[in-house]
């Protein structure tokens, strides 16, 4: 992999410029940022948002937890399956054109899902906006880690980027409330004017820029990696109907390993692969897209599951289940400002065991906290406390380590990379977590007591301890490595 330091693509002028360790940010830079931020704060109101709606979409369009799920990972695996696509168009397209595109279209799905009457149309108006979101997401981030100094200058610019999406995530949850009270549909709605304003801020602002001279387009890639990942989740969401050893069950494992299998040659042999391969042989990179599987799949798994706990198990309404939730948010909003500072203090794999560690923590409390009549302050407050602080730890840091020392040509690729691994992961991990939740319930809601959920909290738990343990250990290996005499190493 070339190793380069990012230059940005703005100049400074004397006058308007604060200086951010060498790198002057002018007026336009903060407004491309500001861009940026806007985008990831829309990705995060509508997740949050959408989030808090599910019981009562189901109660309307008379859907089980099964089929609100396909609402989470139509989106999710719509994202995760095209983000690679989308970072690599963004290379050989020219970032502007396909991020201009691409939010056109989130807004126009985002206007469609708010008016569907149907719910497999409204599953299919949430996979579209995924798609539109596959190529606005690493987009997005390229043009960022593109524009922005690799080292204090990027880790700052992350910093505001994750801030603005847990902004969105708080007030999703809040605006989820509010809005579900008045109507499921506001919750599609909402986010419509913001994402027309963005779109006509960035044509203003965002600079041209000049496609590849070379490379072309992995369609077969693409096409057996979208098809391979949802082949697998589908066969592992409705394996607990149909039996896990079903004939049916394991065809579609084994069509689905084999799709993925034919990714890879594919890759292995094309000119212009979906992924450079050898991109994975660098061991920072690897760790960091696993720490993100762990982060995000286990977050959103356990944000789902309390959901429907919370109204549909408890009786809760939207609203206070929303302000119960929130204090995760405003952790993540108000701390993500000083993560950039500390990663630059104590390094990427720190900071990312740090977050796994108070994510795995927040877990274990509520698994053996939590019970039918859980008490707010002592079974949940401090497990939503854990896990804000384990997210705002994280992202940022997990980033900066995925795109760290990536050439320019490259940042799509590296940008598209993780977060692939953390849409596909999450879907995964949500497809696994429904499985278990719904397994013992005769009515496939998956409310009937707490115990039901049990199952899903030790997954999401498992799934956050193994990723803390794949960061810990190369720092272990190292500190024996170098305790041991260079004689004897010798």
């Amino acid at each position: 992999m070339t190793i380069t330091e990012t230059t940005p693509n703005l100049t400074a002028s004397p006058g308007s410029t604060t200086p951010v360790a060498g790198q002057a940010w002018t007026a336009r830079l903060w407004g491309i940022l500001a861009v940026l931020c806007v985008v990831m704060f829309l990705d995060g109101l509508d997740v949050s948002m959408v989030g808090v709606a599910l019981p009562s979409i189901g109660t309307e369009l008379g859907l089980d937890t099964t089929s609100l799920q396909w609402i989470i990972n139509g989106y999710v695996l719509g994202f995760g399956g095209l983000l690679l696509l989308g970072g690599r168009t963004a290379d050989l397209l020219g970032r502007r054109n396909v991020f201009l595109v691409a939010l056109a279209v989130f807004a126009v799905a985002s206007l469609v899902g708010g008016l569907v009457d149907n719910g497999t149309l409204l599953i299919v108006t949430r996979f579209v906006k995924g798609l539109a979101a596959a190529f606005t997401a690493p987009t997005a981030m390229s043009i960022l880690t593109t524009t922005f100094k690799e080292g204090p200058a990027r880790n700052r610019a992350l910093s505001i980027f994750s801030v603005f999406g847990a902004s969105g995530y708080s007030s999703g949850l809040i605006l989820g409330g509010l809005l579900t009270s008045a109507g499921w549909r506001w919750t599609f709605l909402m986010p419509v004017p913001f994402a027309v304003a963005t779109l006509v801020a960035a044509v203003v602002l965002i600079p041209r820029d000049r496609p590849a001279d070379t490379g072309g387009h992995d369609i077969v890639g693409a096409v057996t990696l979208v098809a391979g990942m949802m082949l697998a989740v589908y066969t592992v969401v409705s394996a607990p109907a149909r039996g896990w050893a079903d004939p049916l069950t394991l065809g579609l494992f084994a069509l689905a390993a084999v799709l993925l299998a034919s990714f890879v040659l594919v890759e292995k042999r094309i000119a212009h692969p979906l992924v450079r391969l050898s991109i994975l042989r660098v061991g920072a990179i690897v760790r960091a897209n696993l720490s993100i599987i762990a982060l995000f799949g286990s977050y959103l798994s356990f944000q789902f599951m309390v959901t429907i706990f919370l109204q549909s198990g408890l009786g809760w309404s939207p609203l206070k289940m929303a302000m119960a939730l929130l204090p995760a948010g405003l952790i993540v909003a108000f701390g993500s400002p000083f993560v950039g500072r500390l990663v630059d203090r104590f390094g990427t794999p720190r900071m990312i065991i740090a977050a796994l560690g108070s994510l795995s923590l927040g877990y274990l409390w509520f698994l053996f906290v939590g019970s039918d009549q859980p008490t707010y302050a002592v079974a949940i407050l401090p497990s939503v406390i854990l896990l804000g602080f384990g997210f705002t730890f994280g992202f940022t840091s997990i980033m900066a380590q995925a795109t760290s020392g990536v050439d320019d040509s490259e940042q799509g690729l590296a940008s598209g990379l993780v977060q692939t691994s953390m849409q596909v992961g999450a879907a995964l991990v949500l497809a696994l977590t429904t499985a278990l939740v719904t397994a013992g319930s005769h009515t496939g809601a998956g409310t009937a007591s707490f115990d039901q959920f049990r199952p899903g909290l030790i997954l999401v738990t498992g799934v956050a301890l193994l990723g803390l343990a794949i960061t810990v250990w190369p720092l272990i290996r190292g500190r024996r490595y170098s305790a041991v005499p260079e004689a004897s190493r010798a």
